[in-house]
């Protein structure tokens, strides 16, 4: 199948404030790339990019589209405050928090760069099938396993998951790569992640080379290279006797 026939799902959880230094930019740079190529990707969790939507809608494909990426961010802000919530004066979570993020906004900042430059175009309901290639935003909660559902359901066949603090998050019905965004959480978690956007803050790779390597990377598991999730996945099934999933198809 052709590379335009790839529909990228982008997520960070567990996220630290190198999050928008290393892997999240450098996600950027491999969905432009796929989008470029006439592939699809999905930017989610409305609640994270609460601050960063007047960036987001400044790149819409029309007016039409900038709107709805306003509405969309501000009609979630606005459900949050109805039950007495400020949303942009609360604080992230505390593993973010523990992770260097002191606002929504540094987070949501942050988050935004896995949709790299592209043209936003469109905006999608949960769980909706974009009707045309490109990159679209997707209204979904922020919490990690709702949101990668949602963005599988809508038709992604593979998921990109940057990650400082460490998550062991995969799916069971797509192939998930996951990214760190500093050296030491890849040394820590070798069975859990794939790829180490810290060798940009190390000084042993260019972002923009990163962002190449997680293309490449994200192609080479389409075409049947086991991510670590599913390395472990399979490791399991065989210990219950199970049998592996099938192989891909090539891409």
């Amino acid at each position: 199948m052709p590379i335009a026939g790839l529909q990228l799902g982008l997520e960070c959880g567990g996220s630290d404030a190198l999050s928008g230094i290393t892997a999240n930019p450098a996600l950027g740079v491999a969905s432009d790339l796929l989008v470029a190529a006439g592939g699809t990707s999905i930017l989610a969790e409305t609640p994270e990019l609460i601050g960063a939507e007047q960036i987001l809608a400044s790149r819409a494909v029309n007016p039409e589209v900038a709107r709805q990426v306003i509405e969309v961010i501000t009609d979630f802000e606005s459900a949050i405050r109805e039950l007495g919530v400020d949303v942009r004066g609360a604080q992230p979570t505390p593993g973010n928090q523990a992770g260097g993020l002191t606002t929504i906004e540094e987070k949501s900042l942050g988050a935004a760069k896995k949709a790299g430059d592209a043209i936003v175009s469109g905006v999608v309901e949960f769980a909706e099938r974009p009707a045309f290639a490109g990159l679209h935003i997707m209204d979904t909660p922020g919490h990690d396993i709702e949101q990668l559902v949602a963005m599988v359901a809508g038709g992604c066949n593979i998921v990109a998951f940057t990650t400082g603090r460490g998550t062991p998050t995969g799916n069971a019905v797509v192939p998930v790569v996951k990214i760190a965004t500093n050296t030491p959480i890849f040394d820590r978690m070798p069975g859990d992640i794939d790829i180490n956007g810290g060798a940009i803050l190390d000084g042993e790779v260019t972002l923009p080379a990163m962002g190449r390597l997680i293309f490449d990377f994200i192609i080479a598991a389409a075409n049947g290279r086991a991510t670590s999730a599913e390395r472990r996945s399979t490791m399991n099934s065989h210990l219950a006797g199970r049998f592996s999933p099938p192989p891909r198809l090539r891409t």
